[in-house]
């Protein structure tokens, strides 16, 4: 038997990229690894007005169909919202949904965003608003220049929920801006992107205090973490 193989999507301004060095360790642990750019997300140039939040769901589900056996989904920041629909559109596809600093995410991301597309922040209020720590200056510098702005209709726009099978898919929540005990607060509070979590049935909780991106500031750690999983879904 072999371990569930894994699809890796990056949230807000990022493509397959980000997961470089969480999928390099996975690929020499044995793991099959497939990780995603977004549409919208390909470059700076890409048209991505007319973007929604379906268009990154199907983009997931195109991913996950196309592995051949059912996947361990790792989600990360705002593809939280998308891989949370994509566990209630092939839910028998799915063997685990992982989700990195983030949560199964409810409704729209931001229905009252007004722009166009959204651009990553300037250092300031990047660091002012997310938990940087253990991130270099040279990885905050390669995050500045290979950015691309977030399409604006998948901030407003949400995917509909219909399919409660996704209730029972088995979910680990991995906490590294802030820990799961902060996580908790914020299901009993109503915060969206972690509505799921209220409803889920199967849910695993681990913390690996680091930055927001992992991938970046803790990827060994991130990669044994997700390889696990997978390694728990074997086929």
């Amino acid at each position: 038997m072999t371990s569930a193989p894994i699809v890796l999507v990056p949230g807000f301004w990022l493509g397959a990229w980000a997961w470089d060095e969480v999928a390099a360790a996975l690929r020499a642990d044995g793991h099959e690894v497939t990780a995603l750019t977004l549409p919208g997300l390909e470059s700076v140039e890409a048209d991505r007005s007319a973007i929604t939040v379906d268009d990154h769901v199907e983009a997931i589900c195109d991913a996950v169909r196309a592995a051949g056996a059912p996947v361990a989904l790792a989600v990360h920041s705002g593809a939280g919202f998308p891989g949370y629909a994509a566990s209630d559109r092939v839910p028998e596809l799915i063997a685990a949904m992982v989700y990195v600093d983030t949560g199964p995410g409810v409704g729209a991301m931001d229905a009252d965003f007004e722009g166009v597309e959204l651009p990553l922040p300037t250092p300031e209020k990047l660091a002012a608003e997310e938990n940087l720590d253990g991130l270099s200056e040279d990885q905050l510098e390669t995050f500045r220049r290979r950015a691309v702005p977030q399409p604006g209709e998948v901030l407003r726009t949400a995917a509909e929920l219909t399919n409660d099978a996704r209730l029972d898919v088995p979910s680990t929540v991995i906490a590294t801006g802030f820990p799961s005990e902060a996580y908790k607060e914020g299901v009993e509070k109503g915060w969206a992107f972690l509505a799921g979590l209220a409803e889920l049935r199967d849910v695993t909780w681990v913390d690996l205090p680091t930055s927001h991106w992992p991938m970046w500031s803790r990827p060994q750690e991130l990669a044994k973490i997700i390889g696990g999983v997978a390694e728990s879904h074997r086929r």
